[in-house]
């Protein structure tokens, strides 16, 4: 009998989706109108900048790559988790090759599964616990939406179009 691999290519799918793959509600997508300044900028009552919300985002997934499918050595306060010289973020352009640098690891770790039992397994994460690798890779999706949401309210806040066209 062949071995299955649907619930792993669907999540694989759904990883891409929240990323980078749904231009309206994925996390790239909602990048695309944003104005240089707004970046950096916070909105009233804020206290993260999209830039550093982004920072949080790849940071997730490199830590989480290396936990579960790594040496599991990576450290949360050291490079190349955080920025140099105690910035609260990189330049746009490095933030955004890094992110997607830590995307394609993640993504590569997942689809190199054998089997859709390998779901099942559990796995070591960055708060010390061992999560089966469906759940691991379900948070990771939410993940992206959730701050995709985040980025949008800061973005529609910003730029003053924080309304329903309805």
């Amino acid at each position: 009998m062949a071995e299955s691999r649907a619930s792993i290519e669907t999540l694989a799918r759904l990883s891409e989706d929240a990323f980078e793959g749904d231009l309206d509600q994925g996390l790239l997508g909602n990048l695309r109108d944003l104005r240089e300044g707004d970046w950096t900028a916070l909105p009233t009552g804020a206290e993260l900048s999209i830039a550093e919300t982004l920072e949080h985002v790849g940071w997730a997934k490199w830590m989480y790559e290396d936990f579960a499918f790594g040496s599991g050595t990576m450290r949360g306060d050291q490079p190349p988790l955080v920025p140099t010289l105690g910035a609260k973020s990189r330049p746009h352009d490095e933030l955004l090759e890094w992110m997607r640098e830590g995307h394609q690891r993640w993504l590569a770790s997942v689809r190199s599964l054998t089997d859709d039992a390998e779901l099942d397994r559990e796995r070591l994460t960055n708060w010390d616990e061992r999560v089966p690798t469906r759940d691991l890779i379900r948070i990771l999706i939410g993940h992206d939406f959730y701050h995709a949401g985040e980025i949008n309210k800061i973005r529609a806040l910003l730029q003053g179009t924080d309304r329903l066209p309805y």
